[in-house]
């Protein structure tokens, strides 16, 4: 490990954050490895509101790593949670599931036809795979197993003792509630669930009639947590619970007992402080007075020893074109979703680009075509050093990890180019490699390998996100009725069009074409800059165009589409 930390001189987020948890890490911990913390429930689909409980903590780790130090990066997979409700769109209470509601998430069998053990394995897996896509390095820590072999035990028994510590210090937030902010806009409850992060936010805090008790035993009769504690003696360790749901009750010696856990305001700080945690963020709603990160503050240091992670609370992730996300509902994106229409390098640059209190959209409608533009034209500036340092930075971490390099896209074609063609041809091979070859006769391409895997994306975005009704269906036959309708001056716009196509057969010279012609249509030079009076010719002319070949007056970007329908159906489509 190096001797001095590195002071960075970007100007990026990340560096910034690496230089704290590096100094945090030298304070509390030195000469070990710099403990760094997500935490997710895989109560339902993981979603891209969740990945970013991963991707701030990853990014801020893995520049420590570039800076020589070792790193953890833990993953909390918060499956000994307790099975709250039946997500929707996931399956539905008439199946059945909503029987395991109380029972901890590993309990719960997984969505039929699952190959998975049970229904957290079933929603964890997808993330897996996705993290490992996206090439995040972890460590993953079940919680299931972490209590169930008895792990936390000396913590439970001290939590135990300190039951009433703990209540004092959970007394003086109950009946807190968030001084209201005018500016903020209203966020909804299954918003605020979402952005909790770790654990479960609704959990109760272990109050009841019998008195405070940080621990929740699940039932020996029913596996549900419908469980209140009655009597606990701290020198025997023996406790006695009674479950409303069925009726059960039994003693147990808590200090051989390993089939229940901490309440999650308490579980976590206990976490923080046996894990010796540096650095985690939160959820937004963690600002309230009363909430998990504010009241574990003050628990972990008081009762466990230990001290707070340092970190942001971090903002929503929206989607361009769909409801705003929330675990608890069915169709929510996830990694696993967004991977399927863009690289992994584009995802993380999103998460990358945008500080951790900054919202942003990820995009699964058009908006995804902008996105790609916007990188390309980034990484063009990277590869010829005109990028601004953070620009940079957050274009290195996406592409590459302490590890090595991404996998990328040989030949970068624009991402709304590969989308027209794919639209256009309906993903048929031979007709799409001729069309992208002709769109750089003097460097065609030798095989569809080289644009993949952007061309998989597109392909993928186009027959998953574009409703039917707005993909391009090229005609058959002419309009000839538009044809016949059509005055002097269109006539000789076609004229001039098809005059020009063989001369200008690629995308720079149809683009050239295209615009060209309501140029020379006004007396123009062909290097006229654009004035109001001729945009509107230019884009009456598109409109023509678009009507004579795909029936509609919007479409793919006209030198595509004319290089995907082909010279000689264009001159089919277009003769007066």
């Amino acid at each position: 490990m190096p001797t001095v930390a590195q002071s960075s001189t970007e100007t990026d987020w990340v560096s910034r954050f690496a230089d704290e948890v590096i100094a945090e890490s030298d304070r509390r911990a030195p000469g070990k490895p710099v403990v760094v913390a997500s935490g997710l429930s895989p109560s339902g689909p993981v979603h891209l509101g969740n990945l970013r409980e991963v991707m701030t903590p990853h990014l801020v780790a893995d520049e420590v790593r570039r800076r020589g130090y070792e790193v953890r990066h833990l993953i909390s997979w918060d499956d000994y949670d307790r099975f709250r409700k039946v997500p929707a769109g996931v399956a539905g209470v008439d199946q059945g599931w909503a029987e395991h509601i109380g029972r901890p998430l590993t309990s719960v069998p997984a969505p039929e036809g699952s190959p998975h053990a049970n229904w957290a394995e079933h929603f964890k897996a997808a993330m897996v795979d996705s993290l490992a896509e996206m090439g995040v390095e972890y460590d993953g820590i079940s919680q299931t197993a972490q209590y169930t072999a008895g792990v936390y035990r000396e913590q439970v028994l001290h939590a135990m003792r300190r039951r009433g510590d703990i209540d004092a210090i959970l007394g003086q937030y109950r009946t807190k509630k968030a001084p209201p902010k005018k500016s903020q806009k209203p966020v909804e409850a299954a918003e605020l669930e979402a952005a909790e992060g770790s654990g479960a936010a609704g959990e109760d805090d272990g109050t009841g009639s019998a008195g405070y008790f940080p621990y929740k035993p699940y039932c020996g009769g029913c596996d549900k947590d419908f469980t209140t504690v009655t009597a606990y003696d701290d020198d025997t360790t023996e406790l006695a619970y009674t479950c409303s749901a069925c009726g059960f009750s039994e003693t147990v010696r808590l200090s051989e007992f390993n089939r229940g856990k901490l309440v999650w305001k308490v579980d976590w700080p206990m976490r923080w402080a046996y894990e010796g945690v540096i650095f985690e963020p939160s959820g937004v709603d963690h600002s309230s007075p009363g909430s998990s990160f504010q009241v574990g503050g003050e628990i972990v240091g008081r009762i466990f020893d230990g001290e707070q992670p340092i970190g942001p609370m971090y903002a929503f992730v929206g989607i361009s074109g769909m409801a705003k996300m929330s675990s608890s509902r069915g169709g929510v994106p996830t990694p696993a979703d967004a991977l399927k229409i863009m690289e992994a390098p584009l995802l993380r640059w999103l998460y990358a680009r945008r500080r951790p209190n900054q919202s942003f959209k990820i995009a699964f409608d058009q908006e995804i075509q902008r996105l790609y533009d916007e990188w390309d034209k980034l990484s063009a500036k990277v590869a010829d050093g005109s990028a601004l340092p953070a620009d940079a930075a957050a274009h290195s971490r996406a592409v590459r990890t302490a590890a090595g390099e991404l996998p990328s896209t040989p030949r970068p074609m624009p991402y709304r180019t590969l989308a027209s063609v794919v639209d256009i041809t309906g993903g048929h091979d031979e007709q799409t490699i001729r069309i992208l070859s002709e769109l750089d006769p003097a460097n065609p391409l030798g095989s569809l390998d080289e644009v993949r895997p952007r061309l998989d994306r597109a392909e993928n975005w186009i027959s998953t996100q574009v409703p039917a009704d707005a993909r391009t269906i090229v005609r058959d036959e002419p309009d000839a009725e538009l044809l016949s309708s059509l005055d002097d001056e269109g006539r000789e716009s076609l004229r001039l069009l098809l005059e020009g196509l063989d001369s200008h057969w690629s995308l720079d010279g149809l683009t050239t074409l295209v615009y060209g012609v309501p140029k020379i249509m006004a007396g123009l030079e062909p290097d006229a800059k654009p004035t109001p009076e001729l945009k509107v010719a230019q884009r009456t002319f598109f409109a023509l165009l678009y009507r004579l070949l795909v029936t509609r007056e919007t479409g793919p970007r006209l030198p595509t589409l004319l290089l995907a329908v082909g010279a000689g159906r264009v001159r089919k489509l277009l003769s007066v």
